[in-house]
């Protein structure tokens, strides 16, 4: 294999044109193009030495590839199934690596990756057999926020043509009621869920004023940094009084973190958040 220590500048400037290339591989929501995902398929197969299969299907999601799997062999676990998954377009980091180096660059001994890359654009995730292959469409909804983080306010940000579906908020995968049926969240529950990043989403999804409203919030302690946040005290039903500590942390979002009842100051909150007494915690002057 060639070796080089340096690009030059003209494969430099490729870069960012194979970044974005692959970013809208990894990103399409088009259907699978089933003639081209056959011919790469036959292509990785002979790539490696192996026989082509002979029997080729296309479903609408993983869970569908698993249920048509089973069927074709009752003997396999889903567990089993979704780990033998490859990843088709969602390959596009390494498989757009792989192709920069071996059309820019022009080393040499990678031609066995031809039928992946291919493949990669032509469907989403595949399972392959001796037999038999099973491609998949890629979704048909993705949707983001401002900072690429995947999230829709309204509705699934991952949705498959068969319903299948992820919802998630400014990056974190939430539970799908909390859009669909925003009744259901309620202000003692978003306060007490055990997962702080879930937690953080189900109050930025009902707003601390109406938090504050519904469960008649009593603030014991406000510092004037707000990353040392503010204490409040919660009566939350069936439970009963709770504090926590509203906080922004360094990227400007707010969380709620429950702290123990004898804190009697959002400064000794804070510190204990971080395993210190608060007699040995220094309130920091400059944040970065």
């Amino acid at each position: 294999m060639a070796k080089i220590d340096k690009l030059t500048p003209d494969q430099e400037a490729q870069l960012e044109v194979y970044a974005n290339k692959w970013l809208d591989i990894g990103l399409s929501t088009e259907p699978v193009d089933l003639e081209a995902a056959k011919a790469a398929t036959i292509k990785a197969y002979k790539n490696v030495g192996l026989t082509p299969p002979t029997q080729f299907y296309v479903v609408d999601s993983p869970n569908a590839a698993i249920d048509l799997i089973q069927k074709l062999d009752p003997k396999k676990s889903k567990k089993d199934i979704f780990n033998e998954m490859g990843y088709g377009c969602h390959d596009a980091s390494w498989l757009g690596f792989y192709e920069y180096f071996k059309d820019v660059v022009k080393l040499d001994n990678l031609e066995k990756i031809d039928g992946l890359i291919e493949l990669a654009k032509s469907c989403g995730w595949y399972n392959m057999y001796e037999d038999v292959v099973v491609f998949q469409h890629r979704p048909s909804r993705i949707k983001f926020d401002n900072e690429k983080r995947l999230h829709n306010d309204t509705g699934a940000a991952i949705l498959y043509r068969d319903g299948l579906s992820v919802y998630a908020w400014h990056g974190t995968v939430i539970p799908s009621e909390w859009i669909e049926d925003p009744k259901s969240l309620t202000a003692s529950k978003a306060l007490t869920w055990e997962n702080i990043e879930q937690r953080r989403c189900a109050c930025e999804i009902l707003g601390w004023a109406k938090i504050l409203v519904e469960l008649d919030a009593k603030v014991l302690d406000e510092d004037g940094d707000p990353e040392v946040g503010t204490l409040l005290e919660v009566e939350i039903p069936e439970i009963g009084p709770e504090r926590f500590l509203r906080v922004m942390c360094g990227t400007k979002r707010e969380f709620a973190l429950p702290v123990p009842p004898e804190m009697t100051t959002a400064l000794e909150a804070n510190a204990w958040t971080f395993g210190f007494d608060k007699d040995d915690f220094i309130k920091p002057e400059v944040r970065t």
